[in-house]
C-alpha cells in the first residue's frame, strides 16, 4: 500500500506555499505599515483637543497680552506631554503651534511623511505602487472659540 504522493505532485505543495506566502504578506504589511499613521492621528487629534480643552483654565481677567502668552505657553506644554511618548526619532521632526489670535485658539501638530518613511520602510509594487501611500504630511488641528 502506497500512502506517498505522486512523483509528480512532490513539488505542489512548496509552490502553493510560496504564491499564498506573498499574497498573506503583502496583506500582512499592509495592515501594519497603515496602522502606525493612523495611531499617529490619532495620538494627533487627541493631542490638539487636550491642549485646546485645558487651555481654557488660564485666568480670563488678565491682560489682552499676558492671556494670549499664557494660553500659547499652555497649549505648548500640553502638546509636550501628550506627545511625550513618540519615539524620539519622530519628536524632533514634530511641528507643534499654538495660535491665539481674535479669540480663536488654533492647536497644530505636523510631521512630514518622510521622517515616517525613516522609521517605516515604504514597499514598492510594480505598477508605481506604494504601500503605505500617505500625504505628504500628517497633521491635526483643533481650534476653539473663547
Amino acid at each position: 500500500m502506497n500512502t506517498g504522493l505522486p512523483k509528480k505532485q512532490k513539488g505542489a505543495a512548496a509552490i502553493e506555499f510560496a504564491l499564498v506566502f506573498v499574497i498573506f504578506f503583502a496583506v500582512l504589511y499592509g495592515v501594519l505599515s497603515y496602522s502606525f499613521p493612523l495611531l499617529l492621528m490619532q495620538s494627533f487629534n487627541q493631542a490638539t483637543a487636550e491642549a485646546v480643552r485645558r487651555s481654557m483654565a488660564v485666568d480670563p481677567s488678565l491682560a489682552a497680552d499676558d492671556y494670549k502668552n499664557q494660553v500659547e505657553t499652555l497649549a505648548k506644554s500640553v502638546l509636550d506631554t501628550q506627545l511625550g511618548s513618540l519615539p524620539t526619532a519622530l519628536t524632533t521632526n514634530v511641528s507643534k503651534t499654538a495660535v491665539y489670535n481674535a479669540g480663536v485658539l488654533t492647536v497644530t501638530v505636523t510631521l512630514p511623511v518622510a521622517t515616517l518613511n525613516a522609521i517605516l520602510p515604504v514597499l514598492k509594487l510594480p505598477g508605481n505602487i506604494t504601500v503605505p501611500s500617505l500625504p505628504p504630511t500628517l497633521s491635526s488641528t483643533s481650534s476653539l472659540q473663547f
